[in-house]
């Protein structure tokens, strides 16, 4: 039989990449990976891994392995739900993923809701961005991820995780103080009077960033980029004082009046989906159940209130 705990390494080294980043994730050393991975070889009896310059890549064989070792964690995780299922009290670390507008508004609520009704789970949150957390929680690094989707522009479906909607979260284009309240009537020609103004969005790459400049170009325009920060609360702050346009979700306020003019945006880029995800066999685990409804509570009260 092989040994699972060999196993889990090489499943560690396709979804990290190198040896050094499953040693630093592990608290290994590399030199240690590398012999129990030499070791898991000799078990099978045929190569796992092939040199590609200074890396290393599974090979054909190696991803059959890990196809089967996935399942076999899958099983022992829906194990651990079962027997955490048996107990009267729900205890342990939750290990939780989120963005930075859920980290502000849904987790807190969240938290007090879990911290009355399970006092002995303890829950640890990690700021990230959506494509790191999806990753991050497909190798284990976490036990539920709370994910945005901007329209357009979906992530990768990957077979290893559930997905859970939470909400619909409206975006808006919000105006900076110093274009007043006369945009456009239309929401195409309120993002188009704003062409020659200052923008705020977050740096290339993002899925915002992505979303943003296409819906700016739809629009008939290539916005005038002064400002790049995936901190919404300095994009907020900006619109305020009237140094830049933005586009910004409801959920910065969540339930409290809106701080600066703002206005619809085009049809089929009003809403960002927000979901939770977990990985297969964990969905039925009491704390991601609990979790979930604690987070299901904080979202329905998030709708915000126009000044």
């Amino acid at each position: 039989m092989f040994d699972l705990h060999r196993l889990r390494l090489l499943r560690e080294l396709k979804h990290r990449g190198t040896l050094a980043s499953v040693a630093a994730a592990l608290s290994y050393s590399p030199s240690s990976v590398s012999q129990q991975l030499s070791q898991l070889e000799a078990e099978v009896g045929v190569q796992l891994l092939e040199p590609v310059g200074r890396r290393v890549r599974l090979t054909d064989q190696a991803e059959i392995l890990v196809a089967h070792t996935e399942r076999v964690l899958e099983r022992l995780e829906r194990a651990e739900a079962d027997l955490a299922t048996s107990l009267t009290e729900l205890t342990g670390t939750l290990r939780i993923a989120c963005f930075q507008t859920a980290a502000l508004t849904l987790v807190p609520s969240a938290l007090n809701l879990l911290r009355g009704l399970h006092p002995g789970l303890r829950i640890h949150i990690t700021q990230m961005a959506p494509e790191a957390a999806m990753l991050a929680l497909q190798a284990r690094d976490f036990d539920l991820a709370i994910v945005e989707e901007y329209p357009g522009n979906p992530n990768p479906r990957l077979a290893e995780l559930e997905q859970e909607d939470l909400l619909d979260d409206p975006l808006h284009l919000a105006l900076p103080a110093s274009a007043g309240h006369a945009a456009g009537s239309s929401p195409t020609a309120s993002l188009r009077s704003l062409a020659d103004h200052p923008w705020t969005m977050e740096p290339e790459g993002t899925a915002a960033r992505n979303w943003g400049m296409t819906l700016c170009r739809s629009a008939g325009f290539e916005p005038d980029i002064r400002f790049e920060t995936t901190d919404l609360l300095i994009t907020l702050r900006l619109v305020e004082q009237g140094h830049a346009a933005a586009l910004l979700p409801g959920l910065m306020w969540k339930g409290q009046p809106t701080t600066v003019a703002l206005r619809p945006l085009p049809a089929g880029h009003r809403t960002r989906r927000i979901f939770t995800a977990v990985r297969r066999g964990r969905s039925q685990h009491p704390a991601i159940q609990a979790c979930r409804r604690a987070l299901r509570e904080a979202a329905a009260e998030s709708e915000p209130t126009r000044s």
